[in-house]
């Protein structure tokens, strides 16, 4: 019969490895939760200048003007041609305005991109809000396929209030994309009723 120092230290010891269990559980909960929620956080905040997505655009547009530059990029894996048509454009502050990007696939077969986003200085992100913009989807270009790819932002108007933001005169919208593979239908996925499921 074990004693009752002997059956103290067994429970101590199973309290020691359910709470080391508990620990590694709730740490890989946050792992895969981490990068959902700081996507989230950047969007809310323009925290490493992720600029807002917004469905309305501004009602109130001031006398003051900012300069707004735009930078396109493209990973070394999609062989696309990717450019604005502007360099760059001058609005006035809370007008909601629309640029264009052009993208051409220089590839013999179809290719799937889709763009990430940021804005400079990191500061102005959060004033930076787009209506609509290219870069919410994936975008399939089939062999020398060329498409104009619109955006529509505005910048609000609260930007002239923040110590940090009120004497900045010129924004960076810069895009690069990346090479995906396409989304296959939700139909595509599943499985008919008597059939083998031919994906195990």
């Amino acid at each position: 019969m074990a004693k009752p120092a002997e059956r103290n230290k067994d429970r101590s010891n199973g309290a020691i490895v359910a709470a080391c269990l508990t620990f590694v559980v709730a740490m890989t909960g946050m792992a895969y939760a981490a990068v959902p929620l700081y996507d989230m956080f950047c969007k809310v905040t323009g925290y490493n200048g992720t600029t807002k997505r917004v469905e309305q655009a501004s009602d109130v547009i001031l006398d003051k003007t900012v300069k707004v530059t735009f930078d396109a990029n493209t990973a070394s894996d999609l062989p696309w041609d990717f450019k604005p048509v502007q360099r760059e454009i001058e609005i006035r502050i809370g007008e909601t305005v629309q640029v264009n990007f052009t993208a051409k696939n220089l590839a013999s077969k179809p290719t799937t991109g889709q763009a990430v986003f940021n804005v400079t200085p990191m500061a102005a992100a959060a004033y930076f809000n787009k209506v609509q913009c290219f870069c919410f989807t994936e975008t399939t270009l089939k062999p020398g396929e060329e498409l104009e790819m619109p955006v529509v932002f505005f910048v609000d108007p609260e930007i002239v209030k923040s110590v940090e933001t009120k004497d900045i005169r010129t924004l960076t919208l810069s895009y690069t994309f990346y090479a995906r593979e396409p989304s296959k239908p939700l139909a595509a996925l599943k499985v008919k009723a008597g059939e083998p499921d031919k994906r195990l």
